[in-house]
């Protein structure tokens, strides 16, 4: 079956709370409690330890395929107008983020700062920019918009683009 990157991770999702859910009710169902004066059978929870398994080993299955199409699709698959594979960009853009945010650190700073003495000197220190403020505020927003075209070519593939899985 084809499906969309967005349709994939939301395959996996669903087949992980499905997992999830099935071991809550193992942990809750495959033990129980009874009294010496209960008849035990009376309270036994109904759970299938072997069919339990296979439930277990076949969501696992599954979601071993949808995660590997996935691998698979973003190291395969460029993103348009990027010369990257999906992959590459998922690793750039935590990057440009955190470019963005040191530049942003780096061009609200003043040229010129007055520093605090540490003790009772009536030296005057001053601390000075080694780089224009002004060129960091400039790659800063380089930064953003690179990252805004990367992320919304992104989101166009992951809602557009195929890839088959086999269930």
């Amino acid at each position: 079956m084809k499906y969309t990157s967005a349709e994939a991770a939301k395959l996996l999702k669903a087949l992980g709370e499905q997992h999830d859910m099935l071991v809550s009710l193992e942990s809750r169902s495959s033990t129980f409690v009874a009294a010496l004066s209960e008849d035990v059978e009376s309270v036994r929870p109904d759970y299938d330890y072997e069919k339990t398994k296979l439930e277990l080993d076949a969501i696992e299955g599954k979601m071993r395929k949808v995660k590997h199409a996935i691998n698979v699709f973003n190291t395969t698959h460029r993103l348009p107008g990027f010369d990257l594979t999906i992959d590459e960009a998922l690793v750039y853009m935590p990057q440009l983020s955190e470019r963005k945010r040191r530049l942003c650190g780096m061009a609200s700073v003043l040229p010129k700062v007055r520093e605090r003495s540490m003790g009772q000197s009536n030296i005057i220190d001053y601390r000075y920019t080694n780089y224009d403020p002004a060129t960091a505020q400039v790659d800063m927003t380089a930064a953003g918009d690179l990252l805004a075209r990367l992320q919304n070519a992104l989101d166009i593939v992951n809602t557009t683009e195929t890839m088959e899985i086999e269930l």
